[in-house]
């Protein structure tokens, strides 16, 4: 997860396309939504996307990656009185019942498991208090500006709150995971209890899109009273995927044809373009204090950037934020630098330079040159 996390620095400050025009956009009935590319979570369509909304069970989506990070999928998931007694419970739990890891994320996913959820988090850090911490950390890692968590499942709480913008964050960041990619697009399955072992269940995912909608593959819905109707919905056709996040719809019904509506409007415009070529990126860098005096740089991957209807990729250019002199003591795959891609003029998307090779601190002649004349190299 470490090395598809720094793949991509995302670009979700990047503003609604320039090429696109007001008339041509899709009528939204929910009071927030956005849109954007998945790879790199760039914004293609916004409605009051920063507006601090309940994020009802979307809230699981971080809940459950969290829990995949840091759990062992066997692991034994016991259900606490806490957890037995949740509200909305949708399996029928009773003491000492326990499930693995990977299934109980499955019955959060699949039928937004309120019980489980507190079972995963009390699992996963000891406590609903700690793992509220923890999502509050990794929300603030991926760039979330306007969330707060208090709990993992996202019952009604005025402390716990999010908006269509951190919730796209979030959603990049769990479908670049290929166990969670694997279980939100699953239709249906069943689970079984490791306690009583001759316990079962069948689930059915409650995201209507899937199956329904052409190339839809996830990701969770939401719904309370103070809430609304909320999604978070992804489809992928071809080399193009998207995700669409609708918050506060007015029944159940319509954030499914708003997020249908969003997704068709970003594959009608949308289209992929290679913006950074790897084997084209390679940079040289001089070290200091190190037992060799340069370091190669480069890419590990290409980068596609999504352009709009309208858009020219003859506006695409890169430039690079690289130190000339790094400090010795770094790894093969340290990031060193960016790349930074950009459209008339404006960054759009960044890239990490890592480097190729391992450098030690020491001596070498070459290094001592580079510490004694840095000045004229810089």
């Amino acid at each position: 997860m470490k090395r598809l996390l720094t793949a991509i620095i995302f670009a979700l400050t990047l503003t609604t396309s320039l090429a696109q025009a007001a008339s041509s956009e899709p009528h939204i009935t929910a009071t927030s939504a956005i849109l954007v590319e998945a790879s790199t979570g760039r914004i293609l369509y916004e409605k009051n996307a920063n507006e601090q909304l309940p994020p009802a069970s979307m809230t699981k989506m971080l809940t459950c990656v969290l829990a995949l990070e840091k759990l062992n999928p066997n692991e034994e998931v016991f259900v606490t009185p806490e957890a037995m007694s949740a509200e909305d419970n949708t399996l029928r739990w009773e003491p000492l019942d326990s499930v693995a890891a990977k299934d109980m994320v499955t019955a959060v996913m699949l039928v937004s498991e309120n019980g489980g959820a507190i079972a995963l988090a009390q699992t996963t850090a000891g406590s609903v208090a700690q793992f509220a911490d923890m999502m509050n950390d990794k929300a603030r890692e991926l760039g979330c500006k306007n969330s707060n968590f208090v709990n993992p499942n996202g019952l009604p709480d005025t402390r716990h709150y999010s908006t269509a913008t951190d919730m796209a964050r979030i959603a990049v960041y769990c479908m670049k995971n290929p166990d969670f990619r694997k279980i939100v697009e699953t239709r249906r399955t069943s689970i079984h209890w490791l306690y009583p072992k001759d316990k079962w269940s069948e689930l059915n995912n409650t995201n209507e899109l899937l199956g329904k909608f052409k190339g839809a593959n996830g990701i969770k819905t939401g719904w309370t009273s103070a809430a609304g109707g909320c999604l978070t919905a992804s489809a992928q056709r071809g080399e193009i995927e998207l995700i669409a996040v609708i918050m506060h719809s007015t029944d159940m019904d319509t954030r499914f044809d708003d997020a249908s509506k969003l997704l068709t409007y970003g594959f009608e415009r949308v289209r992929m373009v290679e913006a950074v070529d790897a084997e084209r990126v390679e940079k040289k860098v001089f070290v200091r204090g190190g037992k060799q005096a340069t370091v190669h740089v480069g890419v590990d991957e290409n980068l596609m950037f999504p352009l709009m209807a309208g858009e020219d990729s003859k506006l695409l250019t890169v430039t690079y934020d690289l130190p000339k002199i790094v400090e010795a003591g770094f790894t093969a795959g340290q990031v060193l630098g960016e790349v930074v891609l950009r459209y008339d003029g404006k960054p759009v998307a960044r890239v990490p330079l890592v480097a190729r090779e391992s450098v030690a601190e020491g001596f070498s002649f070459g290094s001592l040159f580079v510490t004694i004349f840095g000045a004229l190299l810089t």
